[in-house]
C-alpha cells in the first residue's frame, strides 16, 4: 500500500472507533452504570496519557537530538490553549451539572456532545503530526503511527459510547444518539489532515507541534476524564483500567513501533 494509503487508513481508524463506539446505543440499556462509566473514563486516561508520553513527546525529544526545549515549549503551549478554551467553552462537568452559571442553562446533552468534541481535537492533532512525521521520516515509523490510531480509537470507543447513550436517555431515538455520537468524532480526520498539511509546510516546527498535541491531551486528562472517573462509583476498579489503558497503548507503541 502507498503512503497515502496508509495515512488516510490512519487517519480514518479514531473516527471508526467513535462511531463503533456510538453504535452501543442499538445494543445497550439506556444509562451505562457509575461504576462502568467511571472505569471506561479511567482506560481512556491511560491510553491517552501513554499515548502523550510514548508517541508524543519522547519523538519530539528524539527529532531534536535530545534537547526538551521545543518538547517544553509545545507541551506548555498546548496546555495554556486547552486552557484558554476551558474558560469560554463549556465541557464534561459544566455537562454533568457540577459547575454554575451560563453554561449551566444550556441543554446537558448538547454540552456533552461538545465537550467530547473539543477533546477529539487535540486527539486528532495527535493523529496528524505522527503521521506527518511518518511521512518526513522523523523518527517515526509507520507501525508507531498505526499503533497511535489504534490506541486513540480504543479510546474514542467508550467515548462514542458516553455521547450515544445518555442523549438517548435523555429522550431521543437511537438513530439521532448513534448520528451525534458519530459526528462528534467527525473533527479528529478532519484536524489530522490540516495538521499534517502544516506539518508538511513547516518540518521544523514538527517537534513542537507534536509536544503541543500531547500538551493538549494531558490537560484533557487532568481537567475532565480523570476527576469524572474517580468521582463516579467505582471504588478501585478506575485506577486499574488506567493502568490497563496506559499498558496496552505502550504496548502498542514500543512493540509496534
Amino acid at each position: 500500500m502507498n503512503e497515502l494509503g496508509i495515512i488516510s487508513i490512519g487517519l480514518l481508524i479514531p473516527f471508526l472507533g467513535t462511531t463503533l463506539g456510538s453504535a452501543c446505543v442499538f445494543f445497550m440499556r439506556d444509562k451505562i452504570k457509575a461504576s462502568i462509566e467511571s472505569s471506561l473514563l479511567g482506560f481512556a486516561s491511560g491510553i491517552m496519557m501513554s499515548a502523550s508520553v510514548f508517541s508524543l513527546l519522547l519523538p519530539a525529544i528524539e527529532m531534536r537530538e535530545g534537547s526538551p526545549f521545543a518538547a517544553t515549549a509545545g507541551f506548555m503551549a498546548g496546555i495554556g490553549f486547552l486552557l484558554l478554551m476551558d474558560r469560554v467553552i463549556p465541557h464534561l462537568h459544566s455537562a454533568t451539572g457540577r459547575e454554575e452559571g451560563l453554561h449551566a442553562r444550556l441543554k446537558r446533552t448538547t454540552m456533552l456532545v461538545f465537550a467530547v468534541t473539543l477533546h477529539n481535537i487535540p486527539e486528532g492533532m495527535a493523529v496528524g503530526v505522527v503521521f506527518a512525521g511518518m511521512s518526513s521520516g522523523d523518527a517515526i515509523s509507520v507501525a508507531s503511527a498505526l499503533a497511535l490510531s489504534i490506541g486513540i480509537a480504543l479510546q474514542n470507543f467508550p467515548e462514542g459510547a458516553i455521547v450515544s447513550l445518555p442523549l438517548k436517555s435523555s429522550g431521543g431515538s437511537k438513530l439521532r444518539a448513534f448520528a451525534l455520537g458519530t459526528l462528534s468524532g467527525a473533527v479528529e480526520p478532519v484536524f489530522a489532515a490540516l495538521t499534517i498539511l502544516i506539518a508538511g509546510e513547516a518540518a521544523a516546527i514538527l517537534p513542537f507541534i507534536l509536544s503541543f498535541a500531547a500538551g493538549a491531551m494531558v490537560y484533557v486528562i487532568v481537567e475532565e476524564l480523570l476527576p469524572e472517573s474517580s468521582g463516579g462509583k467505582g471504588g478501585d476498579a478506575p485506577v486499574i483500567a488506567f493502568a490497563l489503558g496506559f499498558a496496552l497503548m505502550m504496548t502498542l507503541d514500543c512493540a509496534l513501533g
